[in-house]
């Protein structure tokens, strides 16, 4: 192995070689059975006597925490092992920037289990069970053969051309984005896309609106910028324009199947925006993160499309259409922008993965994605359907499903004002079932209610767990009634 070692040679060598190895072996970067170098080798390449090391290592079986092997040579013994301390940094004196002090948002629930048995409605979960395994495997494979010249240099910070090519036809046939490869950016996510808009156009004090409730991530990530955040309510069309803040240099928006609620932006309010906007001077930022799974009426056409102005940046991902492990997006920018966030990207992380970007332009140009996309929208259309059927039977008294046509979640209300949501998701997780109340997506107090995940959730499932949801609301209730 190689072990580093650094030796003071004002003091004695063997001693401190043994103390580097003690302490190598009690921290646990050095396990039991590994073994330590061999003495001639390791005294080369310290330029020390053999006999230095063959002292050190003589030591070190003596008290314990190796073992000499005949023929073999010296290891790590089991014992001395046994005895490894917990490796840490030093606690430090260092203190982050303001704006990082505050403890970071939650990230949503950790799935709950009783007796084996869960369901799980987390948001931002697409089917594992059904990603396109084989496929990928076979096409990450092609990437890596010998002599593909994507493998060797530099890459561009823009992204592999051919993933480009691939996804501005992939973004204008499923999405409706005007968009050609000189228009694309491929990123790790659509987290990268929104964190590169922020660093070109926020800065400390920076105006940022926000929807709110919204995605708590986005927010995060213009404050960590010295941005102030706006939150804007939404309503039934959507973001509501005629609150958004004059002196907003940027909006943060998710049109299409708004984050949490699941509200489509109307084409009146999103023409609204656009005109406020231009008006104002501002950008607008939207994220499109699953709208490829829609199920009730015609496409909406995205404000990236209605745009005349070049004001709108549009975030796309893969996530949801395929698993977040992929960790790739994209982001169709206006010309008068883009070199930047190519800039802002080579400093960010220099480029993506050639590799993963090489298999997901197969994997759209030879039609497999939207195979995938297609077969998925079924079986995500059949969760839904279901899981709104039970919530009418047993929580329709309770609940009120807020309307929306796409995606892989869906948000209810309480009828009643006085319910705990976050109380009911406590008491639901005691039962076996992941439910997210909408409240920590809110920046302002906002009407209780509960966000559904459905595309993780095995269906068979989705019966019993809003079942036993349902004697969560009333468990509540009641306690609510007794003053708890």
């Amino acid at each position: 192995m190689d072990l580093h070692v650094a030796l003071d040679p004002r003091r004695p060598l063997a001693a401190q070689l043994f103390q580097q190895l003690r302490e190598a072996i009690l921290d646990g970067r050095l396990r039991a059975a590994d073994p330590l170098p061999a003495t001639r080798e390791l005294a080369a390449r310290l330029a020390v006597a053999r006999n230095t090391v063959t002292g050190a290592y003589q030591r070190l079986v003596a008290e314990g925490y190796a073992e000499g092997r005949v023929g073999s040579g010296t290891y790590v013994a089991v014992n001395g092992a046994r005895a490894a301390l917990p490796r840490r940094a030093p606690p430090g004196v260092l203190r982050p920037a303001p704006r990082w002090g505050a403890p970071p948002p939650p990230a949503g629930p950790a799935p709950a289990a009783v007796r084996g048995w869960s369901c799980d409605f987390r948001l931002g979960l697409p089917d594992a069970a059904h990603f396109p395994w084989d496929e990928w495997r076979r096409l990450l494979a092609r990437q890596v053969r010998a002599g593909n010249p994507a493998l060797s240099g530099a890459g561009d910070p823009a992204g592999l051309a051919a993933a480009r090519a691939a996804i501005a036809r992939h973004a204008g046939l499923a999405r409706g984005v005007r968009a050609g490869p000189e228009d694309v950016l491929v990123t790790t996510g659509a987290q990268q896309g929104i964190d590169l808009v922020g660093r070109l156009l926020v800065g400390p004090g920076t105006i940022v609106a926000v929807e709110d409730p919204g995605y708590p991530q986005a927010r995060r990530s213009f404050e960590a910028l010295g941005a102030r955040v706006v939150p804007v309510p939404i309503d039934a069309e959507g973001l509501v324009v005629a609150a958004l803040p004059r002196e907003a240099r940027l909006v943060y928006v998710t049109p299409s199947h708004q984050f949490p609620l699941g509200t489509p932006m109307s084409l009146a309010r999103r023409l609204a925006l656009l005109a406020w906007a231009e008006a104002r001077g501002a950008a607008v930022l939207e994220d499109d993160y699953d709208s490829e799974f829609r199920y009730d009426g015609r496409p909406l056409e995205p404000l990236q499309r209605l745009d005349r102005a070049g004001r709108v940046v549009y975030v796309g991902t893969f996530s949801k259409v395929l698993l977040p492990m992929v960790r790739l997006g994209f982001l169709v920018a206006p010309a008068s922008l883009l070199p930047g966030l190519v800039a802002a990207r080579r400093v960010a992380d220099g480029q993506g993965s050639p590799v993963a970007e090489g298999a997901l332009a197969r994997l759209l140009d030879g039609g497999l994605l939207a195979r995938h996309v297609r077969r998925m929208r079924r079986e995500y259309g059949a969760r839904r359907a279901r899981l709104l059927s039970a919530l009418a039977r047993r929580l329709g008294e309770e609940l009120e499903p807020i309307p929306s046509a796409a995606g892989l979640h869906l948000a209810a209300r309480f009828r009643g004002v006085g319910t705990d949501a976050e109380a009911v998701a406590r008491r639901a997780a005691a039962l076996g079932v992941t439910v997210e109340a909408l409240a920590p997506y809110a920046v302002r107090p906002h009407p209780p209610g509960l966000a559904f995940g459905f595309g993780a959730v095995a269906p068979e499932r989705i019966e019993e767990g809003v079942r036993r949801l349902a004697c969560a609301v009333r468990e509540e209730r009641s306690a609510q009634r007794r003053g708890r």
